[in-house]
C-alpha cells in the first residue's frame, strides 16, 4: 500500500497561512504551534506525518465521479415537494418573463403586464398612508424628530415606540412583539368588539401568514397514528393547503355555496368532516371572513351556525379576518368570531379560537413591510407557554412591521393634528367562466387544468395576469379565476373591459365569454 506524507491543517486557523506558510513548509508536512499569549502570533512549526493517501484519493475520486449533492431532490423533506402556492406559481413566473421580453423590445399585442394576480395594493399604484409613513420614518431616523414639518402626534408615537425598543428599531424585541404594541392591539380589539382583550394572549408575526403557520404547526402531532385534519374552504387561500402539506397535516376541503354568494353551508361542513374521519382526526376549522378569493362577507347568523358546528365536533377555529376593513357593500358588516362567540354565551364563549390580522390588507396595504398578529382565545395556558417557546427560536418579528401595526391600531384621535373623519369588502373577485369540451381536451393535451390553460392564454395575448381558480380549489366541473380589484382606474378599465377580453375569447372559439 502506498503511503505518502500530506499536509494537515488545524481547523479554525486563518486561510492566509494555510495558503502561504504551508507551501513554504514543503510537501509532506503538518503544522503545529508553540503556545503563545496571542494566537495570531503563533509561529508555525513543520512536522512530518505519514497518511494513507490511497484511501483518501479513492474517496475523492468517488465523490467527484458521482457529483452528488448532499441535499438533493431525492432526500429533501418530502412535504416541501408536496407544497403548492398558486399565487406565486407558473403564471406569475411567465408574467415576469413577458415583462423582461417587453423591456427588450419584444412585440406583443399589449404594452405592459397587468398583474391582477395578487393583492399588492402599492404595486397597483396605491399611495402609502402619510401618517403611517411619518411615524415609520421617525423611528428609522430619530434625528427627524427635530424636523418641524412632522406633526406632533406622529412624533409622540415615534418617541414612545423608540423608548420601548431601547432607542433603535434595530434592536431585538420580545419574541411575542413589543408590549406597547400588543397593548394597543388589545385596545383596538376591545374598541371593535366591546369585549375585553388581554395583550398577553396576542403575539405578532412577520405578516398574518407567519402567525397562522406558528399556530397551525402546533397541530402537527399525530393522534392514534392519524394526522390532524384541517377543514379549509374551497376556494381557499393557498397558504393553508401549502402549510398543511408542509406540516404533514390532512386537508379537509369544504365547498362554499357559489349560488348563495359563496355562503358557508353547514350541511357541506358535515359532509366533508364525516368523509374525512377514516383518514385523519378533524381538529381545526379554518374560516376566511371576508373571503379570499371569493370576497364574501359572512352574516351573523352564518357565523353562529359555524360556531355551533365547531362546538359540536370539538374543532379549534382559525378565524382569518385580515380583510375586516375591506368591506364595500353597504348591506354587509364585519362580525368577528370572538364577538359572536362571546355574545352567544355558554358554552360557545369558552371555545378555543385564534383570530388573525395583517397590515398587508385593509386600507394600509403595506405588504412588503410584513406585520401581523394573532389573538388566541380560551387556549390552554401551557399551550401558550409552548407557543412562546416555539416562536422564541425566531427571536422576534420585524420591528418595522410592529411599528406599522401600532399605527394601524393606534390611529390619530380627535383634536390631534393628523385626525380626519373616517371614510366609508376583500380585494378580489372570483368570476366563473365556461370552457367547452374542445378546450378541455386542448388543456389536457398540454398537461394543464382547463382554467390554468385559459389563464396562460389570457396572459400571452392580453398581458393580464390572473390566478387560475384551480389554485384555490373549486367545485368539480366549474372554472374560475381570481383577479384583484386594486389596479389604478385606467389599468382597471383594461382588466374589466369586456371588448378586450371577449376579443381574446372569440379568437379562441373554444372558450365561451366570461361571466363577470
Amino acid at each position: 500500500m502506498s503511503r505518502k506524507s500530506v499536509v494537515i491543517a488545524a481547523a479554525g486557523w486563518p486561510r492566509a497561512w494555510e495558503r502561504g506558510g504551508l507551501i513554504g513548509a514543503g510537501v509532506g508536512a503538518t503544522v503545529r504551534t508553540r503556545p503563545n499569549r496571542s494566537r495570531t502570533s503563533n509561529v508555525p512549526v513543520v512536522q512530518s506525518v505519514a497518511v494513507d493517501t490511497t484511501v483518501l484519493s479513492r474517496t475523492m475520486a468517488s465523490t467527484a465521479s458521482s457529483n452528488m449533492k448532499i441535499l438533493n431532490e431525492d432526500n429533501i423533506y418530502e412535504n416541501i415537494k408536496k407544497m403548492e402556492y398558486a399565487v406565486r406559481g407558473p403564471l406569475l413566473i411567465r408574467a415576469n418573463e413577458i415583462e423582461k421580453e417587453l423591456q427588450k423590445g419584444a412585440k406583443k399585442p399589449f404594452k405592459e403586464v397587468l398583474k391582477a394576480n395578487i393583492g399588492d395594493a402599492h404595486a397597483m399604484g396605491q399611495k402609502p398612508i402619510t401618517f403611517l409613513r411619518q411615524v415609520l420614518s421617525l423611528t428609522v431616523l430619530p434625528d427627524l424628530l427635530n424636523d418641524p414639518s412632522y406633526p406632533e402626534d406622529a412624533k409622540s408615537r415615534a418617541r414612545a415606540l423608540l423608548q420601548a425598543c431601547r432607542g433603535s428599531v434595530g434592536c431585538y424585541t420580545d419574541s411575542m412583539g413589543l408590549e406597547i404594541v400588543r397593548k394597543h392591539i388589545a385596545q383596538y380589539i376591545e374598541n371593535r368588539d366591546g369585549i375585553p382583550s388581554n395583550y398577553e394572549n396576542i403575539f405578532m408575526g412577520n405578516g398574518a401568514s407567519d402567525a397562522i403557520k406558528s399556530v397551525l404547526k402546533l397541530f402537527a402531532e399525530k393522534i392514534n397514528n392519524k394526522p390532524t385534519g384541517v377543514m379549509i374552504p374551497i376556494p381557499q387561500y393557498p397558504l393553508y393547503s401549502a402549510s398543511i402539506s408542509e406540516f404533514g397535516l390532512a386537508e379537509i376541503g369544504y365547498f362554499l355555496d357559489e349560488d348563495n354568494k359563496w355562503a358557508l353551508n353547514i350541511a357541506e361542513l358535515e359532509r366533508s368532516l364525516n368523509e374525512s374521519k377514516k383518514s385523519c382526526n378533524p381538529r381545526v376549522l379554518v374560516v376566511i371572513n371576508p373571503g379570499n378569493p371569493t370576497g364574501q362577507v359572512l352574516n351573523r347568523s352564518n357565523i353562529e351556525d359555524i360556531l355551533k358546528f365547531a362546538h359540536k365536533h370539538q374543532l379549534f377555529i382559525f378565524a382569518d379576518e385580515v380583510y375586516q376593513d375591506n368591506i364595500y357593500d353597504k348591506n354587509c358588516c364585519f362580525h368577528s368570531f370572538k364577538k359572536v362567540a362571546s355574545e352567544l354565551g355558554a358554552p360557545y364563549n369558552q371555545m378555543e379560537l385564534a383570530s388573525f390580522m395583517s397590515i398587508s390588507k385593509g386600507y394600509m396595504g403595506e405588504c412588503g413591510i410584513r406585520g401581523g398578529y394573532a389573538e388566541l382565545i380560551n387556549v390552554d395556558p401551557t399551550v401558550m407557554q409552548l407557543l412562546r417557546k416555539s416562536i422564541s427560536a425566531m427571536l422576534c418579528p420585524t420591528v418595522l412591521g410592529q411599528v406599522v401595526m401600532d399605527v394601524v391600531t393606534n390611529t390619530p384621535k380627535p383634536n390631534e393634528p393628523s385626525y380626519t373623519n373616517p371614510s366609508m369588502g376583500a380585494m378580489y373577485v372570483f368570476p366563473r367562466f365556461e370552457i367547452p369540451p374542445k378546450a378541455i381536451e386542448a388543456a389536457k393535451a398540454k398537461g394543464q387544468s382547463p382554467d390554468l390553460f385559459y389563464a396562460f392564454k389570457l396572459l400571452e395575448e392580453t398581458g393580464i395576469c390572473v390566478i387560475a381558480g384551480s389554485g384555490f380549489g373549486q367545485l368539480p366541473g366549474t372554472y374560475h379565476f381570481r383577479t384583484t380589484i386594486l389596479p389604478q382606474k385606467e389599468k382597471m378599465k383594461t382588466i374589466i373591459q369586456l371588448k378586450t377580453v371577449n376579443a381574446f375569447l372569440h379568437k379562441h372559439t373554444y372558450i365561451h365569454v366570461c361571466q363577470y
